[in-house]
């Protein structure tokens, strides 16, 4: 059974933040079972490397004007005939009730920026080592309370986090369904296109072929370039077949 790997490329560095984003927040809530210090680290590594990429310029305001502007989508489609007006008017909803929870809710990761435990890890995962029982007795300790009362307060974190998550899901969720994907052929391992108006790539390619892709790019152009997997020995057919959605 062939196995498709996908591949997702952004287009302009909103979208390369808001994918950052979304790769943390699926790191955090796959470690929120904290039982050791391994798992503590997992945590508390991707919690430092989310708060560090919630301080770059005007993330809330980009997520709310994304939000604003699917809204304008969902009303012109809401003129084309045969549309299904129950699915529009319950994305509307959604995307307004997002839009108002993140405008009300206090600073991104403020909770977690400020507390004590969050904030003394943070400041030694840059020393290798730096997280060691001796460097730090706090979360040691915290390391051996009742299992239930740190699921309870990694629950806290992660729900502080709820308004931008749900927000940036269901942002991220439209523009990806907002692309088909099309049968494409490279030629000599090369491939490129125009992208006007466009966020993301993203490329299907079967495993079996062990290539992975190369691409550079911005809002109106991009280009592809197919590379084998082992640098070595590994080839790249004359005729490549894949799947791109430009969304």
């Amino acid at each position: 059974m062939s196995t498709t790997v996908l591949f997702e490329y952004p287009l302009n560095e909103k979208m390369r933040t808001w994918l950052r984003i979304e790769f943390l927040m699926n790191q955090l809530d796959s470690s929120r079972t904290i039982v050791d210090s391994v798992s503590a680290l997992t945590f508390f590594r991707n919690a430092a490397e989310l708060l560090d990429v919630f301080e770059r310029g005007e993330l809330r305001t980009e997520i709310v004007k994304e939000l604003d502007k699917q809204q304008q989508k969902l009303r012109s489609w809401a003129e084309v005939p045969g549309v299904d007006m129950d699915l529009v008017h319950k994305l509307h909803d959604s995307l307004k009730t997002r839009s108002t929870a993140l405008m009300a809710a206090p600073r991104m990761g403020q909770m977690m920026r400020e507390d004590r435990l969050i904030g003394l890890v943070r400041q030694r995962l840059s020393i290798p080592g730096g997280c060691c029982s001796f460097d730090l007795p706090t979360l040691h300790i915290w390391l051996h309370i009742e299992q239930e009362k740190r699921d309870s307060q990694v629950a806290l974190w992660m729900n502080s986090l709820a308004p931008i998550r749900d927000a940036l899901t269901l942002i991220l969720d439209l523009i990806r369904q907002s692309g088909a994907f099309r049968h494409q052929t490279s030629l000599n391992g090369f491939y490129q296109d125009n992208a006007e108006g466009a966020d993301l790539l993203r490329l299907q390619l079967m495993l079996e072929d062990s290539l992975y892709p190369q691409v550079s790019g911005h809002k109106s152009r991009y280009a592809i370039r197919f590379l084998p997997l082992d640098s070595e020995h590994g080839e790249v057919p004359a005729r490549l077949d894949f799947q791109l959605a430009c969304c």
